[in-house]
């Protein structure tokens, strides 16, 4: 639960006794608030028999970045993100990446 608070920092969230909560600005410049329960984890699901429990770091880290996009969609896109950052840093670390400017 570490991570969690550290993110409520980081974000200047709101939190209660079982939730933490997000607030954002909708669309047309209402203040809103998303409250997320305390547990580990979240499961979303994506259809019928497709489904998948992320940590909540994860959860709060989506909610954050895009507020008003639909949560499954939303994690799918930190994930992109991840995996993208993960790649860049594996090819740094092997030096696979070309060297700019070494004639």
């Amino acid at each position: 639960m570490d991570e969690i608070q550290e993110l409520i920092r980081k974000y200047g969230l709101d939190e209660d006794r079982e939730h933490v909560i997000v607030p954002f600005r909708s669309a047309d410049g209402s203040a809103k608030r998303c409250f997320l329960l305390k547990r580990r984890f979240m499961r979303i699901v994506f259809s019928e028999d497709h489904f998948h429990d992320y940590p909540l770091e994860e959860i709060i880290e989506a909610s954050v970045l895009y507020p008003e996009m639909p949560l499954k969609e939303s994690i799918l896109l930190v994930h992109k993100e991840t995996e993208t950052q993960d790649l860049e840093d594996t090819t740094d670390l092997r030096g696979e990446r070309e060297k700019e400017n070494t004639d």
